[in-house]
């Protein structure tokens, strides 16, 4: 049997819209056409790959199986055009990467500076998240790089390097909190606080509630739960929240004496990041350029994605 890139785009197209009418609308074909297309894909795999009704197409058993295998062939021949493009200058790609957000603050921009200096055809997408969000760009092919603290090595997603980059993030206040004139604060005193933080089970939450484990006591509720950190910012810098925030992400709110780390013990911790993929395929080759600039500014600077 023989399957064709355009059934599978066909077919990708019907998974991804559910329905054959907003499928054709999308792949600028008709519905008969695309319909064809799909029967023609049926008749030689020799399976149904949907249910149709009138509320739209249901994958089957066998077109779930098929589903990331069409998904990984779709990317790579992607992936393979584009490189044949680069060798005959014709167009040189995009860099999909994502990072947490101290990274994409500081050192990240540094790389795809030097990348661009290098590569001036290349464009570059840049997505900023946790690492429950990291996780689910790398496995739905929305970034080919993730640079974080801690992912979870996979079937799926493997582990390139250690970047050789870090940070420091400390429970921070307003200036103005009244828990700046307690003498000997001490983390018993930020139990009862409210607290805005990022989801539940990523880095910074996890981190946060074990600096209360380590000294056994009972962590804190989370009054706000938030992925922006502007929000999270904005309600300790204007309504006397706390918080456990990298410092390059509250650099300019700490100069401007808005906002800075509380003194108090056990309130700090260091930070070291990771560059992850996916184990399936290969790096394009705009990633694998991204990669060696990271690597160099890892090697020229001190590591620290608070410098400078």
């Amino acid at each position: 049997m023989t399957i064709h890139m355009r059934q599978l785009s066909a077919f990708l197209a019907v998974v991804n819209f559910g329905s054959l009418g907003r499928a054709a609308a999308a792949l600028n074909t008709t519905q008969p056409a695309l319909s064809r297309t799909i029967k023609a894909m049926e008749k030689a795999l020799g399976v149904p790959l949907f249910e149709r009704h009138s509320t739209g197409m249901i994958l089957t058993a066998y077109a779930h199986a098929l589903q990331p295998h069409a998904e990984l062939l779709q990317a790579e021949s992607k992936n393979a055009l584009e490189e044949i493009d680069a060798l005959r200058g014709l167009s040189r790609g995009t860099v999909r990467v994502g990072a947490v957000g101290s990274v994409v603050s500081f050192t990240l921009p540094l790389a795809v500076d030097r990348v661009l200096k290098r590569w001036p055809g290349l464009h570059v997408s840049i997505m900023e998240g946790v690492e429950d969000s990291l996780e689910q760009a790398l496995l739905k092919r929305e970034i080919d790089l993730a640079i974080a603290v801690s992912l979870r090595e996979t079937e799926a997603i493997s582990l390139i390097t250690e970047s050789g980059w870090h940070d420091t993030s400390n429970i921070v206040a307003s200036i103005g909190h009244p828990l700046r004139q307690k003498p000997k604060l001490t983390m018993r005193d930020l139990q009862k606080q409210r607290w805005a933080m990022p989801p539940r089970n990523t880095t910074p939450r996890n981190e946060m509630l074990q600096m209360f484990l380590d000294q056994d006591l009972e962590p804190p509720e989370v009054i706000v739960e938030t992925r922006s950190i502007n929000a999270i910012k904005a309600l300790v810098a204007n309504a006397d929240f706390l918080s456990y925030i990298p410092v390059p992400l509250y650099r300019m709110e700490r100069a401007a004496k808005i906002i800075d780390a509380l003194p108090v013990p056990g309130g700090m911790a260091n930070r070291h990041f990771s560059i992850f993929r996916r184990r399936d395929g290969l790096l394009p080759l705009p990633a694998l350029k991204l990669l060696e600039e990271l690597r160099r500014v890892a090697e020229d600077d001190d590591g620290s994605c608070t410098s400078r």
